[in-house]
Parts: C-alpha cells; structure tokens; sequence
C-alpha cells in the first residue's frame, strides 16, 4: 500500500482528527466573531414550532430522497424500483420513508378491515386470518435487510455509470421488522407430511407469487405487521407481508393474501419468467434462493468530491443471506493489500453490519475497494471471479466486489477492477 493514501490506527487518527478540528475552532472563535454570537442565531430568538401529530424531519434534510427507476415511465409509474439513498445514510437501520422498494403494478390501497390471509392447500385444517386476528398471535422482533435480486445490476453496464452509490446498489434496505413466525400459523392450519413447498401470493393487480421450501417456512420466515416499531408502510406491504431472512427480496411476498401448501413448487411467472441466472452454456439457474456475502463502500462513493489532504472515515454496508458477517476488509490500492475494518452490528444474522476505517488522503489517485467475509467463510468475490460463473445476459446475484476511483482532484469514479 501507498505510504500517501493508506488506512490510519484508529488512536492516530482521533489524535489527528482532534488537532484539525481544533484548528478550525481556533479559527472559529475570533474575539470579534465570539462578540457576534452572544447576540444568538435568528432561531434562538423566536418561539420554535408546535408539537406534530408525526414527526417529520427537518427542511435541510429534503434532498435526501430515493432514487427512481420507472422502465415505463408515466404509463406504469408504479412499476420499476425506488433505490434507497445509502450515500446519505448511516448506522444499519434504513429508515421506513427511505426504504427501498420494488414493485411490479403500483401500490394497492388495501382496507385492513377487510383484508384477509389465506393458509390452505396440503393442511388437516384451512384457515383465514384477519389483520386483527394476526395480531393478538405471539410476536417476535427481529432486524433483517431485503435485498432485491437484481440489485447492483448497474453495475454490470457496459461502462461504469456515475450515479451515487445508492443509485446503482440501493435496491436493499435493512429494518425492524416484527410479526408472527410463520410455523406457528402452519401449525394452526395442520400442515400434512406431503407438503413440502408453500406458496405464496400478494394482493397487488400483478398478484406477484413465489413459491418457497417448507423448511424455510418452519425456520425463520415471518408474517410482518410492523416495520421500525410502526405498521407497515404501504409500499412495503401493508397490511401483512411475508419476511424470508436473506432471500432473494422478491419473495418477501408484500401485500399477502394467501399461502398455500404443496407437494412441488408452482413454478409461477415470477420464478420462471424472471429470478433466474443465466449461465455460460445457455441454461438458467432456478430458486438461487439466498442473497450472497456482499459489501460497498458508501463514503466516499462515486459522485462525491474530496478536498485535498484530508482526514476521513472509509464508511459502508456489508451483509449476507447465509447469516452473520465476521469480516470486512478495506483496500486502498485496488486490492493490492487489505487493512480490517471496524464492524457495528456483526452480532445480527441477516442483517447490514456497518464498517468504518480511518484514511489519510494526501491527494493521489486511489481504488478503494471492500470485501467481506460472513460466518461460513464465504468471501465477496472479485468482479472477473463473478463474472466468469454467469452468462453476459445474467443480471441477478451481483455480489462482486465495487470500486470507487479516488481522482488526483478529489473527485470519485465508478470504474470496473
């Protein structure tokens, strides 16, 4: 590694980091400009706002919003994704009103009063529960990311495009998500030993479906009436949904309506048609059900400009459908050598981890790059490495590692390594 542009011991940097922002106190507090501070802000003078009835966030804050994909523009406006804005985020909880979304017709206005899931099929006993109904069922509280299976599909453009990090990986989020596992609504119902695959259908126009193993279903899965500690939000599913921890995000079914037992799976229009990986020999790949080890780099990233000769903190997410993350390893040389990163939330399966590792930037060119390791050793892989298992068509399962070009004039770059 560079000895101008290397990663710094976390004490050296706070030690740095302090005599800068010192500095630029001493600055700040001029004899002249103290004097002029006495005298308060203009919002120190007024009486402030009034209590809300729901809390929103400040007006400086606006820009901060998801970035839109819509294929078919104003004919289907409902259609296409709305990437959640992860350059301007940080901790590891998504907030609901930035949450990614993916929808295939628009959001359904549902009445929850009227609202009901279906549990039928392979079972002794077929039931319909209400949403309020569902409610007084045993919950449990869990955090898990979503993450939709074609998310970092811009990243697999002929040429890299310079968009902001969460417009080419933001089709993920992670939440609070509470609700009533699965199995103990299967065990109401009466599941029969045959049924070894459950169904599962939305109530949007498309009634998107997918069909799932019944071990998933007997593990972790959730039927989710809450999200961050309030009831779903609309474009998430509201009034009920299914949670299936680490897979593909599409079928956390939103909006659900029925689940029915069966002996094989459906092999719907939405697991046939499409979420499948295409291979080199010219056959797909179906049910690749779990999302892969991944992680990016979120500050700096691509769009943003750094001035020169600065201290920073190399930020992003990692995570991975096959549980915990134990590792994340940053470069700042392209992969040349790689420098641990503090983790925030490593304890959570299925969830974002957020990493941290102090910089010094000096001014040079610079790839920054990250890689993480989840709790079964598998490692993010390079994107050649990725690249050779698929087709050129394949844009599902992209968990190849993302690099960032740091120019000598600050600016960063998307770029393919």
């Amino acid at each position: 590694m560079s000895q101008k542009e290397k990663p710094l011991e976390r004490r050296r940097f706070l030690k740095q980091g302090s005599a800068v922002l010192a500095g630029a106190a001493a600055s700040a507090l001029a004899p002249e400009s103290a004097a002029q501070n006495l005298a308060g802000e203009p919002w120190e003078r007024v009486y402030g706002a009034a209590f809300a009835g729901y809390g929103e966030r400040s007006r400086f804050e606006q820009p901060v919003v998801r970035h839109m994909v819509r294929p078919y523009g104003d004919l289907a406006p409902g259609s296409g994704a709305a990437l959640s804005p992860i350059e301007s985020l940080e901790g590891i909880i998504t907030p609901s009103s930035l949450h990614n979304i993916r929808s295939h017709s628009g959001t359904p206005d549902i009445d929850p009063r009227r609202h009901q899931l279906i549990l039928h099929g392979l079972v002794a006993r077929p039931v319909r529960f209400s949403i309020e109904s569902l409610s007084r069922y045993p919950m449990v509280t869990r955090t898990h990311f979503l993450e939709c299976s074609g998310n970092s599909s811009r990243a697999l453009a002929p040429q890299p495009l310079q968009l902001p990090a969460g417009a080419i990986h933001g089709n993920m989020s992670c939440s609070e998500w509470t609700g009533v596992p699965l199995r103990i609504l299967l065990e109401e119902a009466g599941v029969l030993p045959q049924a070894k695959w459950l169904l599962a259908e939305g109530a949007d126009s498309a009634h998107m479906s997918r069909s799932f193993p019944m071990e998933k279903a007997l593990d972790d899965a959730l039927v989710a009436l809450y999200q961050n500690g309030e009831r779903l939000r609309p474009e998430q599913g509201y009034p009920v949904r299914l949670l299936l921890p680490g897979w593909e995000g599409n079928m956390n079914v939103k909006w659900l309506r029925r689940l029915k037992a069966t002996a094989e799976p459906m092999h719907t229009k939405d697991e046939t048609s499409k979420y499948t990986d295409l291979l080199p020999d010219g056959r797909a790949m179906q049910f690749t059900f779990e999302m892969g080890v991944k992680s990016v780099i979120t500050k700096p990233s691509s769009t943003m400009a750094l001035p020169r000769g600065a201290i920073y903190e190399i930020s992003g997410l990692a995570w991975s459908g096959a549980g915990r993350i134990r590792r994340v390893e940053v470069s700042a040389d392209g992969g040349a050598t790689w420098t641990d990163a503090a983790l925030t939330g490593q304890e959570r399966p299925k969830s974002f981890v957020r990493f941290r590792l102090p910089w010094e930037w000096k001014g040079t060119e610079t790839l920054l790059q990250s890689r993480a390791t989840d709790e079964k050793g598998q490692v993010q892989p390079a994107r050649r490495e990725w690249q050779s298992q698929y087709s050129p068509g394949n844009t599902y399962h992209n968990n190849s590692i993302v690099t960032w070009a740091v120019g000598a004039d600050g600016s960063v770059k998307h770029v393919y390594a």
